[in-house]
């Protein structure tokens, strides 16, 4: 069965910058997790409080700004399966669907690109919820940008002008947003 279906609203999206922003990827660092349990393996750490708190202030922003995913991929891990949850209920988007990929769990850029590879091209606004080191890495080579570290529940909105999804590794993106839950109200594509 195919975790990627078709959707229904694709559509093309014009934003400021690019002259045809065609498809936005979201990438959402998971919120803060607990280590308060030892003998807690890594994949079932769950959110402290804080991330817990966080992740649906995100939600709202993301809401009141107008950005609304069509489809979201989260790792396996606890903390980030929760982060995309709890983001799904702000966005009013189906939990249920919120797709689950071990490949988002520690295996790299290359990983991610592979997973992106595979989404359905009528998709035009896809979030994805991992974990750094991979998440900041993966945002400073789409777009083109020098983040040293994307704080936990982190988001950046990167444009691309191109129709399929399997043409990632050869289109420059262009950081359309940034922000974190003690950043701006407002996400911003400056970083300074």
């Amino acid at each position: 069965m195919n975790p990627f279906p078709f959707h229904p609203h694709g559509n093309f999206l014009h934003t400021g910058g690019m002259n045809n922003v065609q498809k936005i990827l979201y990438l959402v660092r998971h919120a803060k997790s607990s280590w308060k349990d030892e003998s807690l393996s890594d994949i079932n750490r769950p959110l402290n409080k804080r991330g817990q708190r966080n992740s649906p202030v995100m939600g709202k922003r993301m809401l009141e700004q107008g950005h609304l995913p069509e489809l979201i991929i989260a790792s396996p891990a606890n903390r980030a399966f929760s982060t995309a949850r709890n983001l799904a209920r702000e966005l009013d988007f189906d939990e249920s669907e919120i797709v689950v990929d071990e490949d988002l769990y520690f295996s790299g850029a290359r990983g991610m690109q592979g997973v992106l590879k595979k989404v359905d091209d009528s998709y035009s606004k896809v979030m994805m919820v991992g974990h750094n080191p991979t998440m900041t890495y993966f945002m400073n080579q789409l777009a083109n940008t020098n983040v040293f570290n994307m704080p936990t529940c982190a988001i950046a909105i990167i444009g691309f002008d191109m129709a399929s999804w399997a043409e990632l590794a050869s289109t420059e993106g262009e950081l359309l947003g940034y922000g974190y839950p003690k950043g701006p109200e407002k996400f911003t594509a400056s970083l300074v």
